[in-house]
This record gives C-alpha cells, structure tokens and sequence, in this order.
C-alpha cells in the first residue's frame, strides 16, 4: 500500500449569494481541472460593498489534491 502525496493550489471563489456559496462555486470549478480533491482549508474572507448595499464575496482557499500514482 502506498502513501499518499498530495499538491495543494490556492483559489478564488466568489459570489453575491453568501460564503458558503462562494466555496462551492469555487470547489465546484476547480474540479473540472483537478481531480483527486480531497479538502480545503478557508484562508481569508472579503467582501465588496456595492453602491445599493449589496455584498459580493471572495473566499481564498487552499484545495489539496492527490497525486496520481506512477504507472509501473
């Protein structure tokens, strides 16, 4: 059995939905270029306040993925 190695990649997410959502958009992206995700860790929540009040989020995540296997 081998251990597992993993590559984390630092994202983006956003949205004017809320936070939970913005990470889910984020994930939601990130898999149809990376496969074998695994987590995610939130490093930093911000926000943009619009002229009509409004709130649009960015999330910066961290995603870790595993490695493939070398083929022997």
């Amino acid at each position: 059995m081998s251990d597992n190695i993993y590559s984390v990649s630092e994202i983006v997410g956003s949205s004017a939905e809320g936070i939970d959502d913005a990470i889910k958009v984020a994930i939601g992206r990130a898999s149809k270029t990376l496969h074998n995700l695994d987590w995610f860790e939130v490093s930093d929540i911000r926000g943009r306040i619009e002229d009509d009040q409004r709130c649009h989020f960015q999330v910066k995540l961290k995603v870790g993925f595993r490695l493939d296997e070398p083929k022997t």
